[in-house]
Order: C-alpha cells, then sequence, then structure tokens
C-alpha cells in the first residue's frame, strides 16, 4: 500500500511517501516558513524527484489534529484537494499518535506532547513494545499536573517526543516523574510517523472520504472562545 502522508500541526512540515512501512521519500522543513506557502511544493517536488504521480498513491493521510489550529486546517484542506479528484481513501490521523510511531522500537513508554499555550499541552501516552503502539491515554489538552498524575500511575519512565518535549522534560521531573528526552533527529513531527499511523488506520478499516475528513482540534480556537466569553456578557 502506498501512502503519502503530510504533517503541517506544528512549527516543522514534512510530506512522505511510503510502501507499507518502508519509506520511500520524505522532504521536512523547519524554517519558519507559512504551511500554506510550501506544503505543496514540497508535495510536487517529493513526488517529481522519486519518479511517483499523485495517481500511484493508494492513500492520502494527514495529522488532523490536535496542534495549531491554521497548520491543522491547511492540513486537512491541502490533503482532501490531493484525494478528492481521484476519490482516495484519506488517513486522518492523531499528530500525537503519528508522532509516537517512529519511536515504536524503544520498548516502554512514550508521551507525546505538543505546547497547547494557556498552561497546557496536548498530550498522549503510549506503550511501544516490539514495533507496536498501544494506547494508555487518549488525545488531550491538558495541564502539566495532570500529565504527570497520569504518567505516575505506572511510575515509567516517559520518553517525552512532539515539539512540546522540551517543554514537558523539567515540569515533569519536578513533579517526581522520571522522564528523558527523545533523540533530537525523532523529536520533531514527521509525514512518516503520520504514515504509520495511517497504515494501522488502514488495517482497522478507519480510513474515510475525502469529504468526510476534518480537522480534530480537541480544544475550542480563541475566537470561538472570545465569541462564547461576549455571548456569556450580554446574557448577564
Amino acid at each position: 500500500m502506498r501512502i503519502i502522508a503530510l504533517e503541517s500541526s506544528a512549527v516543522c512540515a514534512s510530506v512522505a511517501v511510503t510502501e507499507d512501512e518502508k519509506l520511500i521519500a520524505q522532504s521536512f522543513q523547519h524554517s519558519g516558513l507559512t504551511h500554506s506557502a510550501t506544503l505543496m511544493p514540497m508535495v510536487s517536488d517529493l513526488l517529481k524527484n522519486a519518479g511517483l504521480t499523485l495517481e500511484e498513491m493508494d492513500v492520502v493521510a494527514v495529522a488532523a489534529g490536535p496542534g495549531s489550529f491554521t497548520g491543522v486546517r491547511i492540513g486537512v484542506a491541502a490533503a482532501k484537494g490531493l484525494a478528492w479528484p481521484g476519490d482516495k481513501p484519506c488517513a486522518p490521523c492523531s499528530t500525537l499518535e503519528s508522532m509516537a510511531w517512529p519511536l515504536a522500537h524503544m520498548d516502554g513508554e512514550i508521551c507525546a506532547v505538543m505546547d497547547a499555550r494557556r498552561g497546557q499541552v496536548y498530550a498522549a501516552r503510549f506503550l511501544a513494545e516490539g514495533g507496536k503502539l498501544t494506547r494508555l491515554s487518549g488525545d488531550g489538552a491538558v495541564s502539566l499536573d495532570e500529565l504527570s498524575d497520569q504518567a505516575k500511575i505506572l511510575g515509567e519512565t516517559q520518553v517525552l517526543v512532539g515539539d512540546g518535549a522540551l517543554l514537558c522534560y523539567n515540569g515533569l521531573r519536578e513533579r517526581g516523574v522520571p522522564a528523558v528526552l527523545a533523540p533530537e533527529h525523532l523529536r520533531w513531527q514527521s509525514a512518516y510517523g503520520v504514515a504509520l499511523c495511517a497504515l494501522r488506520l488502514a488495517g482497522e478499516g478507519g480510513l474515510v472520504s475525502a469529504a468526510a475528513m476534518a480537522p480534530a482540534y480537541h480544544r475550542l480556537s480563541q475566537a470561538e472562545r472570545e465569541r462564547l466569553e461576549r455571548l456569556k456578557l450580554q446574557n448577564q
């Protein structure tokens, strides 16, 4: 199964093509440029350089959230645009699970974290055994205290991955949770992880149509929060 995967949920952008678990090609960019300007050119250049076409892809996968609201929207919109003309099935992948997959060979507990701001992180925990992942917690926005309480249940060392790893490292250790940082080259979100997550979804019947695919934000946007606050004040 050939999968083209997109990742634009945070500061990095990447695109990958895989055949089953084999990585055929990947493009990664951490330059600070906007994903709206870089993502689709990366797709075009990657396919061209790999001697492949979009028609040869079986599945279009994307990191569908949580993450930056703008980044997630850009990624999902791009994936829809790629899938729609050929009616290709889509894999709306958890950003956090996708971050954990490249570390699945490191047996132990993996804690995938992203800075959600406002005193919270997006987080999910996984147990890696024999190259497979088992979920220990769902995706969600939590405080460091809440994440620490979750991690203390089994008391295992947490391997921190994601753009929130450095943010959480000292915080967890101060709360008595043993934690280590994932290797730098495996720490950032990557499209290869999205493709591995998509492969699991495909095997479990979790693919959807382009029309049905939607972002999974796991929290209201700032604009929505401000609108609800205005309505609350008006009704007082």
